[in-house]
């Protein structure tokens, strides 16, 4: 799926009348449709209105290909939503990313949590995870750049092929046979969810509450807490006459 050569409006929609939700993807002439039915199940329907979208003709003989493509486009989004809700590491798994590892005779170097190129590597990859026929580097350099606040010069191709070996040796993409194309692997979609995550939802917003200069600091919980335990490391200290 490359934008510059499909024609056609690209877009998804996320509507919620009341408190139900309501989940639209389109591609080109085929919709997605995502809610839930009666409030009582979740319902996922795909719809393609023109079967040359995917290079198929409109004869009936090509209906076992087309409904291989509308399971497989299912599968893909529910796949990435149970991940997306459930992307705890095991601590050997974390260990393996986070640390340096010797595969096949090749060393490859940390992907350490909360290293800046690290980070914007994984978010990146979150945003290109459902693309069906994978994505090659081309993809993938524009957004890393962008997520670093650099320009793709800045960002050069030879930065981006030792950062795709990284990821190939960890386990988190591999490259498809005969092709300069990649695909995320199970693992690389959990381990980039929890990356991201962690540091969008629990990093960020708990430092914000701890340094000084934020206003709304001293209302948070996690601000109290830390403050009181500081007192009463303090107050230890203190007691036990170490203090200058």
């Amino acid at each position: 799926m490359e934008a510059g050569r499909t024609p056609g409006r690209f877009r998804t929609r996320v509507i919620t009348s009341g408190v139900t939700p309501s989940l639209h993807v389109d591609y080109k002439s085929t919709r997605i449709k995502q809610y839930f039915k009666e409030e009582r199940a979740l319902r996922t329907e795909t719809t393609i209105n023109d079967t040359r979208d995917f290079g198929l003709g409109r004869r009936l003989c090509n209906l076992p290909a087309l409904r291989a493509i509308g399971f497989a486009a299912n599968r893909r989004m529910l796949a990435l939503e149970r991940i997306s809700q459930d992307c705890h590491l095991a601590e050997s798994v974390l260990e393996q990313v986070t640390q340096p590892q010797h595969v096949a005779g090749q060393r490859v170097s940390a992907l350490s949590f909360g290293n800046q190129r690290v980070m914007a590597l994984l978010q990146a990859l979150c945003l290109l995870v459902l693309l069906p026929q994978g994505f090659r580097a081309a993809h993938l350099r524009p957004q890393v750049a962008e997520l670093l606040g650099l320009t793709p010069q800045q960002y050069s191709s030879g930065r981006m092929t030792y950062d795709l070996r990284r990821l190939r040796l960890h386990g988190l993409i591999e490259r498809i046979p005969q092709t300069q194309r990649y695909v995320i692997t199970p693992l690389g979609q959990r381990v980039a969810m929890f990356f991201t995550k962690v540091d969008a939802r629990v990093l960020r917003p708990g430092l914000s509450q701890l340094f000084d200069g934020c206003p709304k600091a001293p209302a948070r919980p996690l601000n109290k807490a830390m403050t009181a335990l500081d007192n009463a490391f303090n107050q230890f200290i203190s007691e036990a006459k170490l203090a200058a």
